[in-house]
């Protein structure tokens, strides 16, 4: 494929989180992430084994949520989560912080929790997002999660699950690449609907963009570079609601 097509969609995250989306509309959106060759899908846990499945042999990674999304859950259960999902064909798993304790300042908590799943996927040889749900932090938060983030050696910083009060923001994108250490790549999630959109974050430092608008996204860099539309068998479904 062209670089400039591969370059960017290779950013992006399929997005399969909707919770009313059928069984036909998942396997559909996993047609649809193989068709353009995309980085992942990040789909419902209860479909994980069915999408590693389904992107078995290719490029695009099966990955999935691990406390969504509002990271309410005990780490023993985020843990079970992460086992689940590794045992499912999980590559790259996107966990949601405990944001009750992070807006609490329990810091050893945050850590603990982190490191517990981090811990997990990483023995596993597979890679994990933290999801700070940024439209709830403040910078002061955001700023300290990133260094526990880059402590604990995650793969990702990530600015949102897509269905808090807000999603990705150039502000918080930035301030993220400033404080994540170099390593730790930044994912934006939310509100990215746009090839501009998609420019735009990388353009800030992002490496990935979780949406569910890639069918749009990608159609639309394919005319700008004068390539062919992408064919797809069966109507595989485009943009849903909510990421």
């Amino acid at each position: 494929m062209h670089a400039g097509y591969t370059d960017l969609a290779k950013m992006i995250d399929h997005a399969l989180l909707v919770p009313t989306l059928t069984w036909d509309e998942l396997e559909a959106g996993c047609r649809l992430a193989l068709a353009y060759d995309v980085a992942s899908v990040c789909i419902m846990p209860h479909a994980l084994a069915r999408c590693a499945e389904l992107l078995a042999g290719s490029t695009v990674r099966a990955s999935t949520t691990i406390g969504f999304p509002h990271g309410a859950q005990t780490t023993a259960a985020k843990v079970a989560e992460t086992r689940q999902a590794l045992a499912d064909g999980g590559e790259e798993l996107d966990m949601v912080v405990t944001i009750s304790r992070v807006v609490s300042g329990h810091w050893d908590h945050v850590r603990s929790d982190i490191r517990a799943v981090t811990d997990e996927v990483h023995a596993a040889g597979k890679k994990v997002k933290v999801i700070f749900e940024n439209c709830f932090l403040d910078d002061a938060q955001k700023i300290h999660l990133c260094a526990i983030a880059s402590d604990l050696g995650c793969d990702w910083v990530k600015t949102s699950t897509g269905f808090g009060s807000g999603g990705a923001t150039e502000a918080d994108v930035i301030l993220m690449r400033r404080h994540a250490a170099p390593q730790v790549q930044v994912k934006a999630a939310g509100g990215i609907r746009d090839i501009d959109g998609l420019l735009r974050m990388r353009e800030l430092g992002c490496t990935r963009c979780g949406s569910s608008r890639t069918r749009e996204i990608l159609d639309e860099l394919n005319r700008r570079l004068g390539r062919p539309a992408v064919g797809l068998a069966g109507g595989a479904p485009g943009a849903t609601t909510g990421y």
